[in-house]
């Protein structure tokens, strides 16, 4: 007995059972009663090719109990497309109210894939952003600040719809929340320098050409100082500021700031409050040239502030031709 046998509605379906390699299979897969119904009803349909409103009712309980099936995801897709075509319906309407059943399961799923593959292939047809769509995303992020596959989505969203000019807001919230996300300084430099890069050689326009925009490079440099001095150790901010330096060639400007936090090099390291400021300043002297500074640095980390990669810091003293220490 079951949902879809005692149906009226499917007694025209024959359900194709799942082949898992005869009567004796091997590792037959334990899915439950109710799974494996619904699945052999499913493949009956995807055999005749039939798409109709069963069949999205049918998607839906599916996915109720397994989010994760990429086929009933994709299959369910072009059922609404060929529905909206044959019923000659309200096409943005429909995913609307597609993305309005979506949201949920979003929410009680936050680490799923398909569930954002499918919410980007509906907005591909929509015509404009739903005014909805960036206060829901702003939901997800209370969720889960650095959700990877919410981050992917936004990124393509700020591509699809041109919202280079208006993104800088949210990632201003995300980071007064948190200054050590590095999902949102990762987004900022895609907001900032995504939108100059040549979609021929895939390289920023200031590489093949253009002139790097100065104010804006100032006003970022700027920016990141004051997240550093609120979390001298955070990574993030420091790798930001090496990217925005390099983007003028040199991060040299930027040494005496990072002195600030690096110490007496030339002692033992008294006052450093932060590894990464040691780090920057390595390469400040390597690029000026002064190797036995930037070794000094370099042997700090190894035997003091980060002995965990004493192979890495030894790697780049041999870079500048100086002995390995040990830590």
């Amino acid at each position: 007995m079951g949902n879809y046998s005692d149906s009226g509605e499917w007694a025209d379906i024959v359900p194709i059972p799942q082949n898992d390699g005869g009567p004796n299979p091997l590792a037959a897969i334990a899915y439950t009663e109710e799974y494996s119904e619904a699945m052999g009803y499913l493949r009956a349909v995807m055999a005749d090719n039939e798409k109709s409103e069963r069949v999205l009712d049918l998607t839906e309980h599916i996915i109720s109990m397994n989010p994760a099936h990429y086929t009933v995801w994709l299959y369910r897709a072009n059922t609404l497309f060929e529905l909206q075509k044959q019923n000659q319906s309200d096409l943005q309407e429909d995913l609307l109210e597609e993305l309005h059943w979506l949201d949920g399961i979003s929410l009680r799923h936050l680490k799923n894939y398909q569930i954002w593959h499918h919410r980007q292939t509906l907005m591909t047809h929509l015509t404009s952003l739903p005014s909805t769509e960036l206060p829901f995303l702003a939901r997800m992020f209370a969720k889960d600040a650095k959700n990877y596959h919410v981050w992917s989505y936004r990124q393509w969203l700020v591509r699809h719809y041109s919202l280079w000019d208006t993104e800088l807001p949210c990632i201003e919230t995300l980071l007064t929340a948190d200054v050590r996300n590095n999902s949102a300084w990762n987004h900022r430099w895609f907001v900032l320098f995504g939108q100059h890069v040549d979609p021929e050689s895939g390289k920023g326009m200031d590489e093949v050409g253009n002139i790097v925009d100065e104010d804006l490079i100032d006003r970022e440099v700027e920016y990141t100082k004051a997240k550093i001095r609120l979390a001298p150790q955070n990574q993030s901010p420091w790798n930001y500021l090496r990217g925005l330096l390099r983007k003028r060639g040199s991060l040299v400007e930027c040494q005496a700031f990072a002195e600030e936090f690096g110490g007496d090099v030339d002692g033992k390291g008294e006052g450093c409050r932060s590894s990464r400021a040691l780090d920057f300043l390595a390469d400040c002297w390597a690029e000026e040239k002064e190797e036995e500074k930037a070794g000094k640095a370099l042997e700090l980390l190894a035997k003091r502030f980060d002995p965990i990669r004493k192979n890495y810091w030894n790697y780049r003293r041999e870079l500048l031709g100086l002995g390995a220490v040990e830590a």
